[in-house]
């Protein structure tokens, strides 16, 4: 997510980001998430797609428990959050999760530039459970510099929450998005449609990805889309 300020239309849209802390319910714990927009700018408030998205994942919309997933320009990380607490999440005690979280595949790996990590790290501390901490990853990701930290086609389910906003960094999050899905991962974006680039950036991952829309939420004007891997069939 690049640091650059933002456009919004009304002063009072600007109030809620010079709030210190922002507090959701998800995933049956509350969840404070701590802003800074003076000095971080976009990457440390928390947007309504990253809301909208969180709202998706908790209605069970895609299956997360056993699965790997990766949140990409997370910024405050409340999508990655919500997404570990949903994956590993469990009725039994805490160290017997434990236990079972050491044998199966479920991990969150929630990703952002490397100026903007130790702001990350500081929210996915403050909100992740003890038990649940060892399973959740922050790491640095550039888009289309440092794929060599990452596996092709290591993650099951890629989640993006309006980071598509700015054009300079469409090929570099369309490589991004290709160099970690495999042929059975599902790619979330939420995103408010701003800009006529906004419809371009969808139309270039159509080129590449089988692109739908699956929730549209009204009030907050956010759109989700699920997107995976063209397969060579209907390539041809």
């Amino acid at each position: 997510m690049a640091l650059v300020p933002y456009e919004e239309t009304t002063e009072l849209g600007l109030q809620k980001f010079h709030k210190p802390l922002a507090t959701f319910s998800f995933a049956n714990h509350t969840i404070q998430i701590r802003q800074d927009w003076r000095h971080l700018g976009v990457a440390a408030v928390v947007w309504d797609a990253a809301i909208v998205l969180s709202t998706y994942l908790e209605m069970g919309a895609v299956e997360l428990r056993g699965r790997s997933a990766v949140e990409l320009g997370a910024g405050t990380g409340l999508v990655g959050i919500v997404a570990a607490l949903l994956a590993l999440k469990s009725s039994v005690k805490p160290w017997l999760v434990h236990c079972l979280l050491f044998f199966s595949g479920a991990h969150v790996t929630i990703t952002d530039r490397k100026v903007a990590l130790e702001f990350l790290k500081s929210n996915v501390q403050a909100n992740l459970p003890p038990h649940i901490q060892p399973k959740t990853v922050v790491k640095e990701l550039t888009w289309g510099q440092n794929l060599g930290s990452f596996s092709p086609g290591e993650f099951d389910l890629i989640l993006g929450a309006d980071i598509i906003y700015l054009e300079e960094t469409f090929t570099d999050l369309l490589q991004t998005l290709e160099h970690l899905c495999s042929n059975h991962s599902v790619i979330l974006l939420a995103c408010r449609i701003r800009y006529e680039r906004d419809n371009n950036f969808l139309a270039m991952l159509e080129r590449q990805f089988t692109v739908r829309k699956v929730h549209y939420d009204p009030e907050k004007d956010v759109h989700i889309y699920e997107a995976q891997k063209r397969n060579q069939k209907e390539d041809l």
